[in-house]
């Protein structure tokens, strides 16, 4: 794999969201890695993807493995560790170190483990430019880009994990799922009319479709769906005087009722608490949208 990557520091310090921040962020050409004989502990959550050649992983809990490039490494805050190249050798990765409770929340429920410290994800280069796509925002300085951003790193997070179970798949399995998850994604039709529609195109009965997705996917095709567009949504109300219409008609919902009504079903909060939620949001920011929501 050749393709552009240099070392370049991408965040350094940023402001905290109350749910956490992205601390430090970068890419390294010809890393030389962290000494075998030296592990350390970070004091915070970090994952390196290793872009090109390959290495060790290690780590106080006698976890030992050999990386290659598309490995996905995860440090946890109290773990000591050290990772690299053989000696002699260099690897090239992007890193992004990060903290709060979000992401303690994701370890008490295991989907960041410390007993899976090393993923393969790949592609490479999409991945890569997925990571990087996190990060390289210059123009984010504030509390709001920062909860922005811990949002985009768990949506990347969460499509790695999806990712690399649906490679143990099989080839035609996973053929079929990026399919029908491109589909799903693609439309704006009402939930039921959409996932009848997609196990049309793919010639199969809604039934038989929505069995085989939930299977393969882990959760029916409304919900992944929907999680989708309320993921969406959630982006979309950093963006200032974003009415719930707006936002309803975006997402495609016929009105505002309904999208407040599934919004807080899947988010646990309606549109009106989360915008309160945000750093340095003011319920008078938001005085023209409906006082029920």
């Amino acid at each position: 794999m050749d393709f552009s990557i240099e070392t370049k520091l991408f965040v350094q310090n940023p402001r905290k969201s109350e749910l956490g921040s992205i601390r430090l962020a970068g890419s390294i050409r010809a890393s030389a890695g962290l000494p075998m004989s030296n592990m350390r502990v970070l004091g915070s959550y970090a994952i390196v993807y290793v872009v090109a050649g390959g290495g060790v992983y290690r780590d106080a809990r006698g976890n030992a493995a050999k990386v290659r490039a598309g490995d996905l490494i995860t440090i946890f805050p109290e773990i000591a560790h050290a990772y690299g190249p053989e000696r002699g050798q260099t690897w090239s990765e992007i890193y992004i170190v990060f903290d709060g409770l979000v992401f303690d929340l994701w370890r008490k429920r295991k989907l960041l483990d410390p007993d899976r410290a090393v993923r393969h994800i790949a592609p490479v280069e999409y991945w890569f430019r997925r990571w990087q796509e996190v990060v390289d925002r210059p123009e984010e300085v504030g509390a709001d880009d920062a909860l922005a951003s811990l949002c985009r790193l768990q949506q990347a997070l969460a499509d790695a994990f999806t990712r690399e179970r649906s490679m143990s798949m099989r080839e035609q399995d996973r053929t079929w799922l990026a399919t029908a998850c491109t589909l799903l994604d693609a439309s704006r039709e009402a939930e039921e009319k959409l996932v009848s529609s997609v196990a049309e195109t793919l010639n199969m009965s809604y039934a038989n479709f929505r069995k085989k997705f939930t299977q393969l996917m882990g959760l029916p095709p409304a919900r992944y769906r929907m999680r989708r567009v309320m993921d969406h949504a959630c982006e979309l109300m950093f963006q200032q005087g974003l009415t719930n219409k707006e936002l309803a008609r975006r997402c495609g919902f016929c009105d505002e009722f309904h999208f407040s009504r599934r919004f807080k079903q899947l988010v646990g909060v309606s549109p009106r608490e989360f915008r309160r939620q945000l750093p340095g949001a003011s319920l008078e920011n938001h005085s023209h949208q409906p006082a029920t929501f």
